[in-house]
């Protein structure tokens, strides 16, 4: 549902399936204030060490994420959520078929 003031989304995961030998990238909302894209991994996928211009938040929508920033590791599982400030280096790798929301802060 979309108008001028509001977008709701009711399910993230229907729009944003797991698929054998890629990563889906889908972009899911988009607004002056951010940006909010759900990654699809398959089980073993890397996303090697990158940054991001902006401050991001990362949430678990299902599956197993093991996240490595600022000489740390943390695994990330539904429901859990992370912050990291803008031009940090991350890596994000897939314990399991996983996706995880992205959340690019700011414009």
């Amino acid at each position: 549902m979309t108008d001028d003031r509001m977008t709701a989304i009711p399910d993230l995961l229907t729009l944003a399936p797991v698929e054998a030998g890629k990563l889906g990238h889908h972009t899911v909302l988009e607004t002056d204030a951010a940006r909010v894209i759900v990654l699809a991994f398959e089980q073993g996928h890397l996303m090697k060490e990158h940054k991001a211009p902006r401050p991001l938040l990362l949430q678990a929508l299902d599956g197993h994420l093991r996240i490595t920033a600022d000489d740390r590791t943390v695994d990330l599982r539904p429901g859990g959520v992370m912050y990291l400030p803008a031009s940090m280096p991350h890596a994000v790798e897939a314990v399991s078929p996983s996706r995880l929301c992205l959340t690019l802060l700011g414009s």
